[in-house]
């Protein structure tokens, strides 16, 4: 996997995170730095975090897999994909409160970062380098978190469900083009 490919999976996973971002930024009367940097801060870190865990949890097992590797990282990637389109369709507004306390923000961290979880374990069987994918994926969910603060207050919830439904359109794509990639070898 190249940069271009962490940038475009950073994105994709990062939308779960923007769309509850614009949902917090809707509810503010007003916008402050700390409100940007603390959704920033929470998302960015546990979209970090939690590939790093997953690659570890894959890593363990990967042996046992490798000649059917592509097929779990393409099922994982357009299951994820497939349930955030679903989600933005269907779902509720998760992050629809002002409240930025350690208590909701770890809980909408941990509830938008799952999917990282499983792109993490995804990572373990295609062996790319977790660490620079973390840091991009990360950096991407902290601007895109930030910028949704702002664009919530600005533009209220117009754009949670078409970010969300972005996100899973470019999951599934690079699940296919992975699985392409390995059967075309």
């Amino acid at each position: 996997m190249n940069f271009l490919e962490f940038l475009l999976i950073g994105l994709g996973l990062s939308m779960d995170a923007f769309a509850v971002s614009v949902g917090k930024g809707f509810t503010l009367k007003s916008v402050q730095l700390r409100h940007a940097a603390t959704a920033g801060i929470w998302f960015g870190g546990f979209q970090a975090l939690m590939p790093i865990i997953g690659y570890l949890l894959g890593h363990s097992f990967a042996g046992i897999v490798s000649g059917i590797d592509h097929w779990i990282a393409f099922g994982l990637l357009s299951i994820i994909g497939l349930n955030m389109i679903r989600e933005a369709i269907w779902g509720e507004d998760e992050g629809a409160n002002s409240d930025f306390g350690y208590r909701n923000m770890s809980i909408l961290a941990v509830a938008t970062s799952i999917d990282a979880l499983a792109i993490g374990i995804s990572m373990a069987f295609l062996n790319v380098n977790i660490w620079i994918a973390a840091i991009v994926i990360g950096v991407v969910t902290f601007i895109m978190s930030a910028a949704g603060i702002y664009l919530g207050r600005a533009f209220g919830s117009k754009l949670g469900a078409k970010a969300g439904i972005a996100g899973g359109i470019i999951l599934i794509g690079i699940g296919i083009k992975i699985l392409i990639e390995h059967l075309t070898e």
